[in-house]
């Protein structure tokens, strides 16, 4: 190393002594070094070179080959401490741009299902998770993002479904399920109300009941007695599961099952822990205990934070909340600025009249429109077909079904035609996990059809008006309307 160094600094002094000198603007023939690459071209001696004037310098890619080279080659050799990563895989020493070079995720192709029978495959990287699927199906399909989307572990087979935690990676997942199993893409408004409202998930009495219990019987009668403790599964290798059709499947005393599921089983029975709940509130309630002892804080993390969106979803920004699935609160905008109506009293009034200037700008429209191809009192019995919340045709244990599914919380609803008389609607609620229906009936005023479920106490042209009316005023609903049941066509 010393020696080169000495050379290299003795190259550089003689070339020093011998540069040539500028006198007057001009160089002499005798001062200008021999011709080569990289040095100026030789001038004569009359030619005067300003200071200004810009000078070509001949060969400059092959100087920086050459200096690169010779950089390369003073370089020492540095042993490797990792040559299992190099190429060669066997090579001691790390080579000069030998480094491996950083290798693309992998890309897996996931089949999703919407609740119509509709499906997609989406292109997806190996580390995203159950969450950023749900916001590019988001945006594929052009919903409105309110974090209530879910991605469901379907089991047909064996009757078991469940909702994936926004942070689980969807490959590992795939990798559990048998050739039947499928994902799908749904609605879920009570992933994390448990967090919103704790009482309706874990009630006063079942908590006094277990204090009581706990009191009672000491911790060492507990220790002598241990066959009252069993173990069923291994949680970290498990996850809870809602059994579908326990009765018809598996002989179960009541529909509100619920099941542990080894991850590694896939078309197998013989090792599923099968329970049963007296209700739906007891089985939501041991469901949701199970969730919280094997991820405990990391759900309510996935509940305030959601996770950023990963690298290929930066070009977009999903929607809004819609408005009707909002807190909505009564206004008056009679003045030059609105405020909000805090007076229950006068809710109630400014509630009334606006009903009222429903009717009438009804009725005008009767007026006015009664030359059109399509008249407004045939639109106002057919527009409601057009909104996410109607389902059409459907029975009450369908309507049960999709209420179940996507989550028993206050307020979600839908609305569907009436089996029983073909002229009526009915409105299926959702109160203290609870499923309760109201019929709407039509009524004549005037010669004009209204539709109300109130017996006419409260009357509304279409049904658009009646929905909107009671997503602000609950009535003689339990409740306000709050979430609709919605199916997305993929």
């Amino acid at each position: 190393m010393n020696s080169s160094f000495e050379s290299l600094y003795s190259t550089c002094s003689m070339q020093s002594e011998t540069a040539p000198l500028l006198q007057n603007g001009q160089l002499s023939r005798s001062q200008l070094p021999s011709p080569g690459p990289g040095a100026l071209q030789p001038m004569s001696p009359r030619q005067k070179v300003q200071r200004s004037q810009p000078v070509r310098i001949m060969a400059v890619r092959r100087l920086q080959e050459e200096e690169q080279q010779f950089r390369t080659s003073s370089l020492p050799a540095i042993p490797n401490p990792f040559p299992e990563l190099c190429s060669p895989a066997s090579s001691p020493v790390l080579v000069p741009g030998s480094l491996p070079q950083s290798q693309p995720a992998s890309k897996h192709d996931v089949k999703v299902f919407s609740e119509d029978g509709t499906s997609k495959v989406v292109e997806i990287l190996a580390d995203m998770t159950a969450r950023d699927l749900c916001q590019l199906l988001v945006y594929k399909s052009h919903c409105v993002d309110d974090n209530s989307w879910t991605l469901v572990e379907h089991h047909p087979h064996l009757g078991l479904e469940r909702c994936l935690e926004d942070h689980e990676l969807i490959v590992q997942v795939e990798s559990t399920m048998g050739s039947e199993s499928k994902f799908l893409f749904r609605k879920n408004y009570a992933k994390y109300e448990f967090f919103k409202n704790p009482m309706n998930f874990f009630p006063e009495q079942m908590v006094a009941w277990c204090q009581q219990t706990n009191g009672s019987i000491p911790q060492s009668q507990l220790l002598q007695e241990p066959r009252h403790l069993q173990l069923l599964a291994d949680l970290e290798d498990s996850n809870i599961f809602s059994l579908i059709a326990g009765k018809k499947l598996y002989n179960a005393p009541a529909e509100y099952g619920f099941c542990i599921k080894p991850n590694r089983v896939r078309n197998e029975t013989k090792e599923l822990r099968l329970l049963c709940a007296e209700d739906e509130q007891s089985r939501t309630c041991w469901m949701t205990a199970f969730r919280l002892l094997k991820y405990g804080m990391l759900l309510y993390q996935n509940y305030r934070i959601p996770q950023q969106r990963k690298g290929m979803l930066p070009h977009f920004s999903t929607p809004v909340r819609s408005v009707s699935e909002n807190s909505l609160v009564a206004m008056d905008f009679s003045g030059q600025i609105g405020r909000v109506i805090e007076n229950p009293a006068e809710a109630q009034s400014a509630a009334l009249e606006e009903g009222h200037a429903w009717r009438k700008r009804s009725t005008r429209m009767n007026i006015l429109g009664s030359q059109s191809p399509l008249h407004p009192s045939t639109l106002s019995t057919v527009i409601h077909r057009t909104q996410h919340w109607f389902h059409g045709r459907i029975s009450r244990e369908e309507s049960h079904r999709i209420i179940k599914q996507q989550g028993l919380v206050d307020g979600l609803f839908l609305l569907r035609d009436s089996q029983s008389n073909p002229k009526a609607f009915v409105l299926t609620l959702c109160h203290h996990q609870k499923i309760k229906h109201f019929q709407i009936l039509p009524c004549e005023d005037d010669g004009q059809i209204f539709f109300s479920l109130d017996d006419g106490n409260t009357k509304f042209s279409d049904l658009i008006q009646l929905v909107e009316f009671y997503q602000l005023n609950k009535g003689v609903l339990p409740c306000k309307l709050k979430h609709h049941c919605i199916r997305v066509a993929l």
